[in-house]
């Protein structure tokens, strides 16, 4: 059963279209909150944002490139003008290859350092200011326990990734 704990709460969540994003779209609609999905995969998160209203769940979708600053500002700034707030962003979206290190090209290295490390950083920027402003707001950057430890065929990954869930409050 779940208790609205996030009723009259608006969540931006990326990677939503899929795997852990999806999952905690779906928890925070169902606990009351209005959730805007982000991901680079437009057609999977259209598909998912179209099944979870259906369900009566408040969930749209946006495309987003977490590398692109642009796109940040567009996305909080279209869910501030069709919500009037944010109170939660969630940084979820990830990315890796199989390879090991000494075959990991540099625009490859490049590509994982612009989503994982970049992508975090752009998302708190455009965030804080909104958030600041309203004087409340949560940011939540979920990581890999992946950065604790090391695993074969995951080293750029591995350095991108900061360890655990870090939430920023913002006051």
């Amino acid at each position: 059963t779940m208790s609205g704990r996030l009723a009259g709460k608006v969540v931006l969540i990326t990677g939503g279209a899929s795997g852990i994003g999806l999952a905690g779209a779906e928890a925070c609609a169902r606990e009351g909150a209005s959730v805007v999905i982000t991901d680079i995969n437009a057609a999977e998160g259209a598909a998912q944002a179209r099944r979870l209203s259906a369900d009566g769940l408040a969930v749209s979708f946006q495309r987003q490139d977490v590398t692109s600053e642009d796109d940040w500002r567009r996305v909080i700034d279209a869910t501030v003008q069709q919500h009037g707030r944010l109170d939660v962003l969630v940084k979820n979206a990830g990315y890796s290859i199989f390879s090991r290190v000494h075959e990991t090209t540099d625009e490859q290295m490049r590509r994982i350092f612009d989503v994982n490390f970049l992508g975090v950083f752009y998302g708190c920027q455009a965030a804080a200011p909104i958030m600041m402003s309203q004087r409340s707001g949560h940011i939540m950057n979920v990581s890999s326990v992946i950065g604790k430890r090391g695993t074969p065929f995951h080293g750029a990954y591995c350095a991108t990734n900061v360890p655990g869930v870090h939430p920023y409050i913002l006051m």
